[in-house]
């Protein structure tokens, strides 16, 4: 809070947190915003009728958009065609050539890596703002024969019901860019935590009234516990001893100075749970498209089993899966982003040793040793905390919130605690910069 209260009385700081605060309101204004064609109404009828039931397909997505997907809000789709386009542009660098030497270009790299991302921001936002509507229109998005488009549409109401997402779902990343570019902290991850934020006090008040003070009471101690220990796992580093040998360039000696290389106990971040939540919903989604121009629904071992278990978050097979590619994922994703082959031969590059171990392939087979072991606890511990809100569901706590995941589950403060770390992480260094240019002057 020290940092926070020092930043607003700088005047350049000051200005980049009131800019990403003008943001973050006008972000949640268009949120609550309905789209044209939407029976709005008949959408918050439903919603209400929903704190009975134990969860939703979309809870995931609902939460990241903060309540805005299950509404059909312009800003409906929120930040995750985003999201998702990065991390498929990230895992594309170790398999397309092209991308790989773009990374290695620096800014100009960057920058074709990022217009890249935007292009297919654009497509994985029209791709799914047309499954969302043809769900809406064909009566599946908030129960089988709940009606919440206008009666009256056309296959012309539909396109502009289509276009209007995907352009929300533009204009959402150019204002996370601009926070990014402009304001303080990263632009997409204070829109996840906004959304989160403002489902806080509403998933609060339902705990409390269909469940009383003593649970409500309970759950905020464990949110504490919870914030705790995840701040713990998140400032957790391996710090691996790096000596750097003296050398000579010219007549000036460089080297010779001691250093450490840290490793995140969560290497991953938040990725894995994401990934996760996407995958075990698509066999059910896409089952869901498939089967919905037939009369009947078809009876066979698919269905019976498969669908039926990942339909319902609270059954051992949803959790148990879900666990699985949670754990699955955290090595996968690491895998791709951590090359220990790349960073043992950047440290023996600039004359770097670990001490008692050879440069080359020694090292890079005792980092991927650390690694693993590190990714070991970090996957247990990301896979603990994703299934946590499922077996809540499943003890009848928070399984009142009226549009899925509730904002008090393990996934949700996972993404607070992180962002909210980074970010004054990144508030501090200002200051810190800033002191220094005073002392400059």
């Amino acid at each position: 809070m020290s940092a926070i209260i020092q930043a607003f009385k700088d005047a350049d700081l000051r200005k980049k947190i009131l800019f990403t605060l003008l943001i973050v309101i006008l972000y949640r204004m268009g949120a609550q915003v309905p789209s044209p064609g939407v029976d709005y109404a008949s959408i918050a009828g439903r919603l209400r009728e929903l704190t009975e039931e134990s969860g939703n397909l979309y809870s995931v997505i609902n939460l990241f958009s903060g309540g805005a997907l299950l509404q059909l809000s312009i800003f409906a789709i929120g930040i995750m065609p985003y999201i998702t386009a990065s991390i498929i542009v990230q895992l594309l660098t170790v398999v397309i050539p092209h991308f790989e030497e773009l990374k290695k270009e620096g800014q100009s790299g960057q920058s074709k890596m990022t217009q890249y991302t935007r292009y297919l921001t654009v497509a994985l936002a029209l791709l799914q703002s047309s499954g969302i509507v043809a769900l809406a229109d064909r009566q599946q998005l908030l129960g089988q024969g709940v009606e919440v488009l206008d009666p009256d549409r056309n296959i012309f109401t539909l396109i502009i019901l289509v276009l209007t997402m995907t352009s929300g779902a533009v204009l959402v990343m150019w204002m996370g860019e601009l926070i990014t570019e402009k304001g303080i902290g990263n632009g997409m991850s204070l829109m996840i935590f906004a959304g989160i934020a403002t489902r806080m006090p509403t998933d609060g008040v339902n705990i409390y009234q269909n469940n009383g003070g003593l649970v409500l009471a309970m759950v905020i101690a464990g949110l504490i516990a919870l914030v705790i220990g995840i701040t713990f796992i998140e400032q957790g580093q391996r710090r691996i001893p790096v000596q750097y040998a003296k050398r000579m360039v010219g007549r000036r000696q460089y080297g010779g100075s001691s250093t450490y290389l840290p490793l995140k106990v969560n290497q991953a971040g938040v990725i894995p749970v994401i990934f996760a939540s996407s995958l075990i919903y698509m066999p059910v989604l896409i089952t869901q498209i498939v089967n919905s121009g037939s009369a009947t629904v078809p009876d066979n071992w698919w269905m019976r089993n498969v669908i039926a278990h990942l339909q319902s978050p609270t059954s051992w097979q949803y959790i148990a899966t879900y666990f699985a590619l949670t754990i699955f994922f955290s090595f996968f994703y690491v895998s791709v982003q951590y090359d220990p082959v790349e960073q043992a031969d950047n440290m023996k590059r600039y004359g770097g040793f670990i001490p008692g171990i050879r440069p080359g392939r020694p090292t890079a087979e005792y980092l991927g040793f650390v690694m693993n072991r590190l990714l070991f606890v970090g996957s247990l511990y990301l896979a603990c905390i994703a299934i946590l809100p499922n077996i809540l569901l499943d003890l009848g706590v928070g399984a009142q919130s009226a549009t899925g995941s509730s904002a008090f589950g393990g996934t949700a403060i996972l993404i607070m605690v992180s962002v909210a770390l980074t970010t004054v992480k990144q508030i501090e260094s200002q200051l810190l910069q800033s002191n220094y240019e005073g002392l400059l002057k």
